[in-house]
């Protein structure tokens, strides 16, 4: 049975990308962040919105011209479609498991 917890990397030198669903409709990811942040070239600026939770570890969303919201465990956020946004921090000693729900 698949496990959001399981396969886990000791090493992170990038943050990981699963897609664990993905149809014309609806798109979930788990991602898992070790002390990364977004690419310095700029911010996301999506098609789907996103729906995002902590399941594990802390980061921090920055938004163009906003303010800059930090998530714990269990702490979920929904972002608008084409809201730019960024990444800013995640917990350096232990993953940041991120589950991040895109729909149209």
């Amino acid at each position: 049975m698949p496990n959001l917890f399981s396969d886990i990397p000791n090493d992170l030198p990038k943050e990981l990308f699963n897609d664990l669903l993905n149809n014309e409709r609806i798109r979930i990811e788990r991602i898992i962040s070790l002390g990364h942040t977004s690419p310095d070239k700029g911010w996301y600026d999506q098609e789907e919105h996103e729906w995002v939770i902590v399941l594990q570890g802390e980061g921090e969303i920055e938004f163009e011209n906003e303010d800059t919201i930090r998530l714990g465990v269990g702490e979920y956020l929904n972002i608008p479609a084409h809201q730019k946004h960024r990444v800013a921090w995640t917990t350096p000693a232990e993953p940041t498991l991120w589950l991040a729900v895109f729909y149209r």
